[in-house]
């Protein structure tokens, strides 16, 4: 995937916990988690803004971009798609 989320490394630096931000942010626990592993397709920018004044980060702290592949959004990989 091209864009990392290193949401969890910056939770850690902070010393503070995924529940702790979920309600300090006000999002729930299971959205932080998608938002932490990279599951979901976009972020609002005022979460992304709550996030990172909690946090007392900039976004490209819990962002990075990676050159690769995008990921198959009709939940098969690439080799599926492509023998098919």
């Amino acid at each position: 995937m091209p864009v990392i989320v290193t949401l969890d490394v910056m939770l850690a630096r902070r010393k503070m916990r995924s529940r702790e931000l979920a309600e300090a942010v006000g999002i729930t626990e299971a959205n932080l988690s998608l938002l932490k592993s990279g599951k979901v397709r976009g972020v609002r920018f005022d979460t992304l803004a709550a996030i990172c004044r909690t946090l007392d980060c900039q976004p490209g702290d819990l962002l990075s971009y990676v050159e690769g592949p995008e990921p198959a959004s009709d939940g098969q990989s690439d080799g599926e798609r492509d023998a098919k």
